[in-house]
């Protein structure tokens, strides 16, 4: 199940928080519950992806994001991401997650989120989400231009623009 009063607890907790910078980073803190939990009893692998959002939404209500989405009707959707998970976030144990946009193309918002434990990352993403209206995809361009902000983007590291390269490669749909 969504974690819904996590969820509205964050939305609240940052709602007068000081705005953000579109790819400035948002801090917050959590606790690995025992509803998170696997078989192994580490945080599952699938609800790291749902904690995710405890960081990215509030990050996005912070840079103005959020509103923009309301006024103009449109929405936001994941287009995909790759995860890379390290260290074991056990149960009980507090996370810092970090969230920051590093960037746009000509379609995509692309994102990094980062579970830390300490000085110690345990996982990261790296995320690509689609700004959407009942027309389609909106360009990023147009979103920051609502946004009021410059429509450039900050160049992409090279990282992620291998990323980018490697999934266009990928073959859709897939054959199984």
């Amino acid at each position: 199940m969504y974690p819904f009063i996590r969820f509205v607890k964050e939305m609240v907790r940052y709602r007068n928080a000081p705005a953000l910078g579109v790819c400035d980073t948002h801090v917050s803190h959590h606790r690995c519950w025992p509803w998170d939990l696997d078989p192994w009893m580490e945080l599952n692998n699938g609800r790291t992806l749902t904690l995710y959002d405890l960081g990215r939404i509030p990050m996005a209500m912070r840079t103005g994001l959020i509103d923009v989405l309301r006024a103009q009707g449109w929405g936001i959707t994941v287009a995909g991401n790759s995860t890379r998970y390290r260290r074991r976030v056990r149960a009980f144990q507090r996370f810092e997650l970090r969230s920051r946009c590093i960037g746009w193309d000509h379609r995509f918002l692309y994102t990094e989120q980062g579970m830390w434990i300490g000085d110690e990352c345990a996982n990261h993403i790296l995320m690509r989400s689609a700004i959407t209206s009942t027309s389609g995809i909106v360009p990023p361009a147009q979103v920051m231009r609502a946004m009021g902000l410059p429509e450039e983007s900050p160049a992409l590291p090279d990282w992620v623009q291998a990323w980018i390269s490697a999934d266009a490669a990928r073959v859709w749909p897939p054959v199984l």
